[in-house]
């Protein structure tokens, strides 16, 4: 029995995983036991990774399309047909159209190196991620205020005295160390309260519960703030040192008493104020979450902003228990990775998405996908004829899908790069197996952390079928494109050279996975905090949203609530699914089949509806069904649905024709968009429901 050290896929936070191997055949998956946080455990996705492997439908050999897009008409191929199909089609456009022309989207994470300097190389600037439809608001809140990303500070749940949840699911959106920092510290006394529209699995194990009305976030957050601020609950001294504008956040904040937030929230005064009272007096080992999927409403920037400025005020950014910063390779005296993007320069053409240009207050890296799509369809600034999706799935994944099909139909190429059948890899002209985590190698890659790391994946098995791994893909069109640097004969050519200078060898990680930088965290002295704004301090005005004429402080403004009979739609995480990728799998799929659609008691009621009803859910003349799951512990106001599910592919068995596709409720949803934080809105869609009729009682 062989136990070899890698890292899960099953979703985007990539834990650390021992596999252990008999025989060639993965026989156990559990957490890393090196890893003290992990403490050997796995979520229900991670523990079902094995079932990938023995999964006879998934793409086994690279695929050109035989037919119309969408039809699933195939002609197998070799790789090297497949290959060079790809690398003539990709010259043919960049003949007509240059390098611009090309583009390639991912869903980020730390192994993405090769596939960014493949398209650089091209002389592209294209490149975009999923982060448009997740995270590119607390970014690019973060930004503003600090000038560091949000991955620059961490969160220290370990040594954290009040943790808030408003816009992070931390027991269902499933980190595994996270949840076992947060559950230790709930365990030492830390105090946990839940902002949202529902009742999810943190608020069941919160001391407060705030049931806010659907969109009222921000205004929830302009109260806390004012009240911050108007009983001098704030860190005097940090406020002093560290912000510029105080003033003008002072002044900003003086109408948005909680009496004025109660009459939005439907959260009593008194409420409010005994919580702000309590984060005051656990500060600064506060830790109010700006965030993971913030693409909700054309708000959503200003209030991941407004919980940086509440962790601000009561000074937890840099503070052990709260937000402190993050530590790099060159912070603790070592040299970090060689990067394959560093070879080629950054190309001087705009970007398609406006990114840098029309949009100078938003950082280039990963883009904004759906402006990305817009040039697609309408050839400005100029046209894109050739996308790669790269482990991307935008038509699962994005709103309003069958505007996308029709903006890729304008495409000369599509290509999918997967592991698995998705909606894009079927309208895809070209699809390129990729081994599943498994099965491949990959790039080694730094972990920024108060300890950072390198960490490995390390392939457990030989693959199954005829599929490779990133880096041989890659390797394949770059030879054939002419990029002789991104071609190597080897993954530990790869190491080799990505590990040059640092003091690192390949043979280092096979103890554990991981090489430690430093012995212990760090934690930066909170007391000499650097900043990366023009002033070096928290700037409350944002000198790039004032040149883009866009508020700093944006007053309130109430998101307009559901038209008479009917209901805001919104969606979520559950521990058991990742997105869309993992209801085809058929451990997990036994555990959870479908979604179900949240709907409130009362509002249920006046419908006719009980629980385990199967319901009609239409909009704009669309309409699916679903059974309904009636609770108290939704908003009247919403309807929810965890996202992922109404697959329609005849090669998903276990999927296919199961539960409701929220995106396909969001016509017209890729023109709403927040123009501060370039995020999609995602959740201001309305729906009708009402009881199915019997003889439709099936999708």
């Amino acid at each position: 029995m062989e136990s070899i050290y890698t890292v899960c896929g099953m979703c985007t936070v990539r834990c650390p995983i021992m596999a252990r191997v008999d025989s060639g055949r993965v026989v156990d998956l559990q957490g890393n036991p090196h890893v003290p946080t992990m403490a050997g455990g796995l979520c229900p996705r991670g523990a079902a990774g094995r079932a990938l492997l023995t999964d006879t439908e998934r793409p086994r050999t690279p695929l050109l399309r035989d037919g119309a897009r969408g039809e699933g008409r195939w002609r197998k191929v070799s790789w090297d047909e497949a290959l060079d199909h790809v690398a003539q089609r990709l010259q043919s456009v960049m003949a007509a159209h240059g390098a611009r022309g090309v583009a390639l989207s991912d869903r980020g994470g730390p192994f993405r190196d090769m596939h960014r300097a493949l398209l650089r190389g091209l002389g592209s600037p294209n490149y975009c991620n999923h982060d448009a439809s997740c995270a590119r608001n607390v970014h690019h809140a973060h930004l503003s205020l600090t000038g560091l990303g949000r991955k620059d500070v961490a969160y220290d749940f370990a040594n954290a005295r009040h943790v808030v949840l408003q816009l992070r699911n931390i027991f269902e959106s499933v980190d595994v160390q996270e949840v076992h920092q947060l559950t230790g510290a709930l365990e030492k006394g830390c105090r946990l309260s839940v902002i949202d529209i529902r009742a999810n699995v943190p608020a069941t194990k919160a001391h407060d519960f705030f049931m806010v009305r659907p969109s009222s976030d921000y205004a929830f957050n302009l109260a806390v703030i004012h009240t911050l601020i108007q009983e001098r609950w704030y860190d005097r001294d940090y406020v002093q040192r560290y912000f510029k504008d105080f003033d003008q956040l002072e002044a900003f904040i003086v109408p948005y008493t909680p009496e004025w937030a109660a009459a939005h929230t439907g959260i009593e005064a008194g409420r409010l104020r005994r919580f702000v009272q309590q984060l005051a007096q656990a500060a600064p080992a506060v830790i109010w979450h700006p965030g993971w999927m913030a693409a909700r409403y054309r708000n959503s920037f200003h209030v991941c902003r407004s919980i940086y400025i509440i962790n601000a005020l009561l000074g937890a950014i840099g503070s052990r228990g709260g937000l402190p910063l993050v530590n790099k390779p060159k912070d603790v005296g070592r040299k970090g990775l060689k990067t394959f993007v560093d070879i080629f320069p950054a190309p001087e053409e705009k970007r398609a998405d406006g990114v840098g240009w029309r949009h100078t207050h938003i950082e280039k890296g990963p883009g904004l996908a759906h402006l990305l799509y817009k040039a697609m369809e309408t050839d400005d600034p100029y046209p894109v004829k050739a996308y790669i999706a790269y482990r991307h799935d935008p038509l699962m994944g994005f709103p309003d899908p069958e505007r996308l099909k029709r903006i890729f139909d304008r495409l000369d190429l599509l290509v999918a790069v997967t592991f698995s059948w998705s909606d894009t890899a079927w309208y895809a002209d070209v699809v390129l197996p990729l081994s599943t985590y498994l099965e491949r190698d990959s790039l080694i890659a730094c972990k920024n952390t108060l300890r950072p790391f390198f960490f490995r994946r390390r392939r457990a098995v030989a693959p199954c079928y005829e599929t490779r791994a990133d880096w041989q893909i890659v390797g394949g069109l770059a030879r054939r494109l002419g990029l002789p640097q991104l071609d190597f004969h080897s993954i530990e050519d790869i190491w080799r050279y990505q590990l040059e200078g640092t003091g690192v060898q390949p043979e280092d990680f096979e103890a554990t996975g991981m090489v430690p930088l430093v012995e212990a965290p760090i934690y930066r002295d909170r007391n000499d905090l650097a900043f990366k704004t023009p002033s070096g301090r928290i700037e409350i005005v944002s000198e790039k949203l004032t040149q883009s004429d866009l508020p700093s402080l944006l007053p309130y403004t109430p998101v307009p609530g559901p038209p008479e009979g009917r209901f805001r739609l919104t969606f979520g995480r559950c521990a058991l699914h990742t997105q869309g990728h993992t209801v085809d799998n058929p451990l997990l799929f036994e555990q959870m089949p479908e979604n179900r659609l949240w709907i409130n008691t009362t509002a249920a009621r006046s419908l006719g509806i009980a629980d385990g009803d199967r319901v009609q859910v239409t909009q704009n003349g669309y309409a699916e069904t679903i059974i309904a799951k009636v609770t108290d512990l939704i908003h009247p106001e919403a309807v929810f649905v965890v996202h992922g599910f109404g697959h329609t592919l005849p090669v998903e068995r276990f999927a296919q024709g199961r539960g409701l596709a929220d995106q396909k409720f969001m016509k017209g949803g890729l023109d709403l968009w927040d123009p501060a934080g370039g995020a999609l809105a995602l959740q201001e869609h309305f729906v009708a429901v009402s009881k199915a009729a019997e003889e439709n009682d099936h999708k």
